[in-house]
């Protein structure tokens, strides 16, 4: 333990030596430089006090968002302005080495001020970024129209809309009026069924409380359905009991219930229009381990016709590669959350990229693979960083044809 603080402390220091040999090249003032020493010791002081009494089974995540969000906002940035000027430093002293240097024409005060302008404002950017994420991009939510087709689609469910939601995150906001445009959002859209997929909360179910009331304004004419997500069996804080998990997840299916939302537990519901039906399934988690693989599809399509159109609400998209496509009865669409994006990336029309994907290729939109299609949400809140940089929050809707 001793030996990660000491190697951790020297990165640090590193970075500092380089970033005040930055700061030293633009200015001269002494009140600049003593400033910038004792607004960055402050920082790696709570920083250091955060990690140390940091427990991955704290019910409450505000330690967590604080540690992310001082590493994000004050200190990977100058690891990026740091690699900007070692990289210079490496060019130029490959130059000395190889004689391609001479010393009569050697400019480099000059460039060095240059770069270090540049580093020091691109490290600017990224942090305003990361807080402006903080501030507004949790709640920039935007709704992404999708349209769907399905080749045996009743002819009553054509132009049929269906909202879904993921990853609310309860936990980690503080007021629930500032969700309330996202409420309205959903509302604006007139849906005929709203499908929530998982994870509803961080760790408890008490966290979801004060939450009913705006989340039972949600109105579908169809209803509204739930999965549960990881986050949701509580599996990430101590408790007393296996008794007291138990509960606490009973809580939450309860206070989902006062919240309109009818939950399904490797189970499935009938929608019928004009004696005509299509069918939502809904399974309990399913991932790749340490996440629990709860989720029955078998059980989740007894009594449902071979034919019928079939949708699924699983959390975790890994389940549908290696579960739900291989499958030998068609589920035609599964819709699932988790990944959040990641809360950062690039999100365009023409380029899409989280680093998130690297661990789950199928990450956002909509995908197709053996004639059976996925969607993956974005996700409606956050988790661990309180913000979100370049992937928005998302509510989606499905038009059916």
């Amino acid at each position: 333990m001793q030996k990660n603080f000491l190697f951790i402390a020297a990165i640090f220091l590193f970075l500092e030596v380089y970033i005040f040999q930055a700061i030293r090249t633009l200015t001269d003032n002494f009140w600049i430089r003593l400033g910038y020493i004792i607004f960055s010791l402050a920082i790696y002081s709570i920083f250091a006090y955060e990690v140390a009494h940091f427990q991955r089974t704290d019910r409450s995540t505000e330690r967590a968002q604080i540690t992310i969000s001082l590493f994000l906002i004050f200190i990977l940035p100058k690891i990026f302005i740091v690699l900007f000027l070692l990289i210079d430093d490496i060019f130029r002293t490959g130059g000395y080495l190889v004689g391609l240097t001479r010393p009569t024409e050697n400019f480099f005060p000059e460039r060095r001020k240059f770069l270090s302008l540049v580093g020091l404002g691109l490290g600017g950017v990224l942090s305003a970024l990361f807080i402006d994420g903080i501030t507004f991009g949790k709640y920039r939510h935007t709704v992404r129209r999708v349209r769907v087709k399905f080749a045996n689609l009743p002819k009553s469910f054509k132009g049929y809309k269906i909202i879904q939601i993921s990853d609310v995150h309860s936990g980690s906001f503080s007021d629930p009026s500032k969700l309330q445009h996202a409420i309205d959002l959903i509302n604006e859209q007139n849906p005929d069924l709203v499908l929530f997929t998982g994870d509803m909360v961080n760790n408890v179910a008490d966290e979801f409380k004060p939450f009913i009331s705006l989340f039972s304004k949600i109105k579908a004419k169809d209803g509204k359905f739930s999965v549960l997500g990881n986050h949701d069996y509580g599996d990430y804080v101590k408790w007393k009991s296996p008794n007291e998990q138990k509960e606490n997840l009973d809580n939450l299916i309860d206070y989902q219930k006062q919240a309109g939302f009818n939950m399904l537990r490797n189970e499935n519901r009938v929608i019928e229009k004009n004696g005509e039906e299509i069918y939502i399934l809904g399974v309990e988690n399913w991932g790749l381990k340490p996440f629990p693989q709860f989720g029955k599809i078998d059980k989740a399509l007894e009594n449902v016709p071979p034919n019928a159109t079939k949708i699924l609400m699983s959390h975790d998209p890994t389940h549908f590669d290696y579960v739900v496509k291989k499958h030998p009865i068609d589920i035609h669409l599964t819709l699932s959350g988790h990944t959040h994006g990641m809360q950062f990336g690039l999100d365009l029309k023409n380029i899409k990229w989280s680093p998130v994907q690297y661990k789950y290729p199928k990450w956002a939109d909509l995908y197709e693979s053996e004639g059976k299609m996925l969607y993956v949400n974005r996700g409606f809140g956050v988790l661990g960083y309180p913000g979100r940089v370049g992937v928005l929050p998302e509510i989606t809707l499905f038009e059916l044809s």
